[in-house]
């Protein structure tokens, strides 16, 4: 691209980027009020999780805004997502923020509606009242309408206020449970083996905790460990986490008598694609002798400098699974999914297959994508994953799909959009004319 080439002057370039910013501005605030009478358009009176008859189908009213705000037609919204491009769930919750604006923070939508609020400080504020009763939300409507616009701090606190005020009994509930937030979260491995590590404690122990860490990190360094303190310190977890009996937290058997120590060690599980001389190889060159592991919790890339070191630390197990042939297509006679072919489509897809949706293969159902009870095999050319929730799509609405190429599938919605799923992700396409779901 040729940036030289543009002989707009600094004003002119301004003024058509001012004007770009309004006409994107007074699309999205269009885009609002087409979802909002959207949303108008496809109420479901029913009590959530009770099945109704929509146009023919089964369908379920679902709550994704707060309370007083309609529940839309599950199926429907599925479709309202898709066309928008988002995934799933992101897609679920920016539309029940527009839901929550238009119905319970009235002040806030005509804002947004008029110009006088930007749409994403809209959201904000429906992500914060989407808890709170309808007294609450109202309050906090009343208040931004009469002082306008107000920092996220002073929003903060005014939301706290609203359930003070009218909602007591939470207020104090929450403020019981603050007592119980207390964790530590151990995140997911990186690609160099290492994960970050956030915790919430009492401060009594989080003081003691750190001047554990400093003293082990500083007999460290005494005993001739030359890397930094910060390193000795968090090595020093390790130490606490493997010789946690040294803090005499022993129990005794009560059926035995006995005292019995053992370290739990570590186990990291691995699905390592690899050759039968790569981790003897000591050719740098060659692209064969450095694969590729991947932590199986963390689907992350492990380097094999790291599958070495692991193996070679004290007290570890290792637990390797050969690469599976994913061409092999071998079909059983029953409709049960047998171990070896889910692993198979597990590692083929990866995720739900619906457009957008990023679910682990491994926490969705496998389905039968031409239904076995109508002829379809039970093999990885006939499985393609589904999260429950689009798994129900496909069995009880209109959304229906095929398999263009293995991996790949062509959805089609109850109105006709197409969306392909790949690889590669989701792609949607635009068909001469929509496609009539009843032909």
């Amino acid at each position: 691209m040729d940036l030289g080439t543009d002989t707009r002057s600094d004003r002119a370039l301004l003024s058509d980027l001012s004007k770009g910013v309004k006409s994107r501005q007074a699309a999205l605030v269009k885009e609002w009020v087409d979802i909002a009478t959207w949303a108008t358009r496809n109420i479901v009176t029913s009590p959530e999780q009770a099945a109704t008859i929509v146009d023919g189908v089964i369908d379920t009213g679902v709550p994704i805004a707060g309370v007083g705000a309609p529940l839309v037609s599950e199926f429907n919204l599925m479709e309202l997502v898709a066309v928008l491009g988002r995934s799933p769930d992101g897609g679920r919750g920016y539309v029940g923020r527009i839901i929550e604006c238009a119905w319970r923070l009235p002040g806030i939508y005509a804002a947004v509606v008029e110009g006088r609020l930007e749409p994403w400080r809209a959201e904000r504020i429906a992500d914060l009242t989407r808890s709170l009763n309808a007294d609450a939300a109202a309050f906090v409507d009343r208040q931004l309408a009469a002082v306008g616009g107000v920092g996220w701090a002073q929003l903060e606190r005014l939301v706290t206020e609203a359930v003070i005020r009218f909602d007591p009994e939470r207020a104090e509930a929450e403020r019981q449970a603050a007592a119980d937030a207390r964790r530590v979260d151990v995140g997911e491995v990186d690609t160099n083996g290492q994960v970050e590590s956030h915790s919430v404690l009492d401060a009594a122990d989080a003081h003691d905790f750190d001047l554990a860490l400093s003293r082990r990190a500083k007999i460290r360094g005494q005993l001739g460990d030359t890397d930094s303190f910060d390193v000795r310190r968090s090595k020093s977890v390790g130490d606490m986490a493997r010789q946690d009996l040294s803090l005499d937290l022993l129990f005794t058997d009560e059926e035995t008598g006995e005292v019995v120590a053992e370290s739990p060690g570590r186990k990291v599980e691995l699905s390592v694609h690899i050759t039968d001389t790569a981790l003897t190889s000591d050719d740098v060159d060659n692209p064969f002798a450095n694969p590729v592991g991947r932590w199986d919790e963390g689907r992350a890339p492990i380097s094999t400098a790291q599958i070495k070191e692991w193996l070679r630390a004290r007290d570890t197990t290792i637990i390797v699974r050969p690469v599976i042939d994913l061409a092999d297509c071998v079909p059983v006679d029953s409709y049960e999914i047998p171990d070896r072919i889910r692993r198979r489509v597990e590692l083929r897809d990866h995720s739900c297959r619906f457009p957008w949706c990023s679910r682990p293969a491994a926490k969705c159902d496998l389905d039968h994508v031409v239904p076995h009870n109508k002829g379809g095999p039970t093999c990885p050319c006939n499985l393609a994953p589904g999260c429950r929730r689009h798994h129900r799509a496909k069995t009880f609405s209109n959304w229906r799909y095929v398999i263009v190429l293995p991996g790949h599938y062509l959805w089609i919605s109850p109105h006709g959009h197409h969306f392909l799923v790949g690889p590669d992700g989701t792609r949607a396409l635009d068909p001469p004319g929509l496609v009539d779901p009843d032909e």
